[in-house]
């Protein structure tokens, strides 16, 4: 058995969209002050984690795959006065193995309907949900998009009181929004980062193998 773990790319993506005043900018709206210096700007994203984080998943997927035991048959040394095939001459056959693999995804609708990579499920024989209070699902997989690196899982036997998070409109991204990540990275566990949108449309993605521009 052996485990891989895939980062996933999607986890959750937050636009917090926070723009920040000029300083030369001293008038303001009733009820809001224009920080004076840099030790009076205080800014956690402590509340949108904590609306966010229970709708954030773990998944972990099985498949079964072959791989042929490695055997002094393989060795160059043998290879170059016995030849490469020797080993299947003498029933050098490939054997199944259990691969683990493990991701995140995000529950977008109340009946279970979950959003991930496609490819952390991609090839799975089974698939399983762990929720943020450790509750743990079976999951079949609904659609997928290569192209995108997308699928979308369905829980078996959802629960009725699923956290979910709306999916907003990706066209009123701009270049400079603050945004959190929330994901399972590497199988450490549920980890929040934040950073900057700092590109829009990036057409260079189409040789890397795919013909889709619109990458952030």
């Amino acid at each position: 058995m052996s485990i891989l773990a895939r980062p996933s790319v999607l986890g959750v993506v937050l636009s917090l969209g926070i723009a920040l005043a000029a300083p030369e900018a001293h008038a303001q709206s009733a009820g809001r002050e224009v920080p004076d210096n840099r030790d009076q700007v205080m800014l956690s994203y402590a509340p949108v984690v904590e609306q966010a984080a229970p709708a954030v998943v773990h998944i972990f997927t099985a498949k079964t795959v072959q791989r042929r035991r490695t055997t002094l048959f393989d060795d160059p040394f043998f290879q170059r006065f016995l030849g490469p095939n020797l080993g299947d001459k003498f029933g050098q056959q490939p054997r199944e193995r259990v691969q683990n693999s493990l991701g995140s995804g995000v529950i977008v609708r109340a009946d279970g309907l979950i959003v991930t990579n496609n490819h952390v499920i991609e090839g799975a024989d089974e698939i399983k949900v762990v929720l943020h209070d450790r509750r743990e699902f079976e999951a079949k997989i609904i659609g997928t998009d290569e192209r995108t690196d997308l699928a979308v899982l369905r829980l078996e036997g959802a629960p009725a009181d699923l956290p979910v998070l709306d999916l907003a409109d990706s066209d009123s991204i701009k270049v400079g929004d603050l945004v959190l990540a929330i994901g399972n990275p590497f199988g450490v566990g549920q980890t929040v980062t934040s950073g900057i949108v700092s590109a829009l449309a990036r057409t260079q993605m189409a040789n890397a193998g795919t013909d889709l521009n619109f990458f952030i």
